[in-house]
């Protein structure tokens, strides 16, 4: 019975966290949501670091892009025009510059 509850918890933990695995898709209806990638940081709503292996990535800004749609956990279409957004990002150098600048947007993540 210990091992049943046991499972049924590493299950939950690994079940609920989330990586944030992104393929950008070339056509805006593939997608799950649209980006804009801002100029200044402070016009975003997220900060993203662009990491190299897709353990590194979390909901927090920290997005590993894969190559093929069915690895990923989002796909994103990027637009041209910041009214076409459903998320505006900007790509920042550092990783510990990475995570969220207005939490009403992060539902689009998950």
């Amino acid at each position: 019975m210990k091992k049943i509850f046991f499972v049924i918890g590493i299950i939950f933990i690994f079940g609920t966290t989330s990586a944030q695995s992104i393929f950008s898709t070339d056509y805006e209806y593939q997608a799950d949501i649209t980006v804009y990638i801002v100029d200044y940081e402070y016009q975003a709503d997220l900060c993203v670091y662009i990491v190299d292996y897709e353990y590194q990535a979390d909901d927090a800004g920290l997005w590993y892009m894969v190559d093929y749609e069915y690895q990923a956990d989002k796909s994103v279409f990027f637009v041209d025009y910041e009214y076409q957004a459903d998320l505006k990002i900007f790509i920042v150098d550092y990783e510990y510059q990475a995570g969220w600048k207005n939490n009403t947007k992060s539902y689009l993540m998950y």
